[in-house]
């Protein structure tokens, strides 16, 4: 099964970048993570983030909703990305984690929470 997420390295940040991104400390970024502000999985080694997740400097506003429903269904980190880029023609942007940027982050929540029932 292919890896979760930005399938290009370009997609991908590693925490210190996003640290700079979001104008915060490393220790910040680890505490976004704990909290599930933020999902990071391992590539390469190296516990990275999809850039687009953090998009215009700041983390989406729907995600830390959106992955604490999804880990309330019982998935973890990459299941939870895996369920994010899954391909979805229904949702604007073809993907949970595009549709999270746009207009339709209440409907990519709604589905969030109805995998837990």
């Amino acid at each position: 099964m292919p890896e979760a997420g930005p399938a290009d390295a370009a997609g991908w940040l590693t925490l210190p970048d996003v640290a700079e991104r979001l104008d915060v400390t490393i220790s910040k970024v680890h505490q976004m993570i704990r909290d599930r502000e933020l999902i990071a999985v391992r590539r390469d080694g190296i516990r990275r983030i999809p850039a687009d997740l953090v998009a215009n400097h700041t983390v989406l506003k729907h995600l830390p909703g959106v992955l604490n429903l999804l880990a309330d269904a019982g998935y973890d980190d990459e299941a939870a990305l895996r369920w994010l880029y899954e391909p979805d023609d229904t949702l604007l942007g073809g993907s949970p984690a595009a549709a999270l940027a746009g207009d339709h982050a209440r409907e990519v929540k709604r589905r969030a929470q109805a995998l837990g029932f």
